[in-house]
């Protein structure tokens, strides 16, 4: 794993200190360059890890109802065939998000272990 050090404004020091551990998957995701509705998503993700939650929270988080229909709807046109081009980044995208949440949340287990 790399490790980086940044130096940053007094003012962002104290809005990023108790995110701190969060961080490096909030830039993960806003990294990403989202070109669909997927954007949404990985908002959502961003503005709970910025909550700068407890271990156990994040192991119990879901996203919301609406944004799992989203996906559901998304899997079933993808199985039927029937996903447009968007519809198929959009579904990458989430994927994309999947993964990263994935490994965020196997990260968290084994440092409760």
């Amino acid at each position: 794993m790399f490790q980086m050090t940044m130096q940053v404004h007094d003012n962002l020091a104290k809005l990023i200190q108790p995110i701190g551990f969060w961080l490096p998957t909030i830039i993960e995701l806003s990294l990403i360059g989202f070109k669909t509705l997927a954007t949404a998503r990985a908002t959502e993700i961003i503005n709970f890890l910025s909550t700068n939650p407890e271990p156990q929270d994040l192991l119990e988080y879901h996203l919301s109802s609406q944004s799992q229909q989203q996906l559901q709807r998304l899997l079933a046109l993808n199985e039927a065939g029937m996903l447009s081009q968007t519809e198929q980044l959009e579904l990458d995208e989430l994927q994309q998000i999947e993964h990263i949440i994935i490994m965020l949340k196997a990260q968290v287990a084994e440092k409760l272990q």
